[in-house]
């Protein structure tokens, strides 16, 4: 599963955890503007705006897991088991793959609001990248530096949601992600006021108190809990280091680690790389199960008037620094 989160200092930042059980040798991917996008169902484009993001390429074809444009504008694709439904080719629509959703939107649109009114006319189909590389089942959050919308293709349709806590985990959909907020609308950063009886005095024995009963495990709809009150309350300087600092540690707030979720036969999803992207330079840090020391890769040190992709390898051995060698 997946966690994907916004934050706002004096610039805008975007990011997301990829928490699964294996890698498919994913790369940091830039897509120059002159990189030829085909689409299955519709118009090729081949000037667009640039991409960078978390890619695994096949084909030549990037299939973004999250990107940001050179607009400032980011999505992310998460799993959606159970819910997400994708439909047939409809006549007079738009008529977009899944694998496709990323660039569709990032390619052409330079904000939310423009990508709603791409939205309006779009449908999701149910096509394979490959025989080997089916359609995942996925739910969208796209944001600019204003504003985050979640994008849900269901049975029912697609459906898009203001999302204004700039977050998204899994399932279940958003708007019920959203309405169980309200069952922890009592939590607080600060120590908690005796409201049980004014007959009984209560001991505050530990920091933190304020909190007690924010959920802890690692499910979807705990997670969401947990880093929407840990984003929603979060404070940092606005300088580079401390803000990208203080995104990794909110993530960092619903990690999972190796051994806590087994999926049998000896598999364990853990959190294989979470990335944070500055949308207003377009630098895309991440770091990687094995090495937490913060990698970046700046879109604007390519040549983003080409047509070739540029992929960088993830760092993946842990690096530690020994002060007294």
């Amino acid at each position: 599963m997946c966690t994907a989160i916004t934050y706002n200092t004096k610039d805008h930042y975007f990011g997301r955890s990829l928490d699964y059980e294996f890698s498919y040798h994913e790369t940091v991917t830039i897509t120059p503007r002159n990189y030829p996008f085909q689409f299955r169902c519709g118009k090729n484009i081949g000037k667009h705006y640039a991409l960078i993001g978390m890619a695994y390429v096949s084909d030549n074809y990037p299939l973004y897991y999250d990107a940001v444009n050179e607009k400032g504008l980011g999505m992310a694709g998460l799993n959606f088991p159970g819910n997400a439904f994708y439909h047939e080719m409809q006549e007079g629509k738009d008529n977009v793959a899944p694998f496709e959703f990323i660039p569709w939107i990032l390619s052409q649109c330079s904000n939310v609001s423009e990508a709603k009114a791409l939205l309006n006319n779009m449908n999701i189909v149910a096509i394979n990248f490959s025989e080997q590389l089916p359609a995942s089942p996925l739910h969208w959050i796209i944001s600019d530096k204003e504003q985050s919308i979640t994008v849900e293709s269901v049975k029912e349709g697609l459906k898009i949601y203001d999302n204004p806590v700039g977050i998204l985990t899994n399932n279940p959909t958003f708007d019920r992600q959203m309405f169980n907020l309200n069952n922890y609308m009592s939590l607080s950063p600060d120590q908690p006021v005796n409201h049980f009886s004014d007959k009984l005095h209560f001991d505050i024995y530990s920091r933190g108190m304020g909190a007690l009963g924010l959920p802890g495990d690692l499910s979807s709809a705990s997670r969401f809990v947990k880093a929407t009150f840990t984003k929603m309350n979060s404070l940092s300087g606005d300088s580079e280091s401390e803000s990208i600092s203080q995104f990794f540690h909110i993530l960092g707030s619903v990690e999972q680690q190796r051994g806590c979720v087994h999926l049998g036969d000896g598999k364990y999803e853990i959190t294989i790389y979470s990335s944070c992207v500055n949308m207003d330079k377009g630098i895309y840090y991440y770091t990687t199960y094995e090495n937490s020391q913060i990698t970046g890769v700046d879109m604007y040190k390519e040549d983003l008037e080409g047509s070739t992709l540029v992929n960088y390898d993830l760092v993946k051995g842990q690096h530690i620094l020994m002060q007294n060698e």
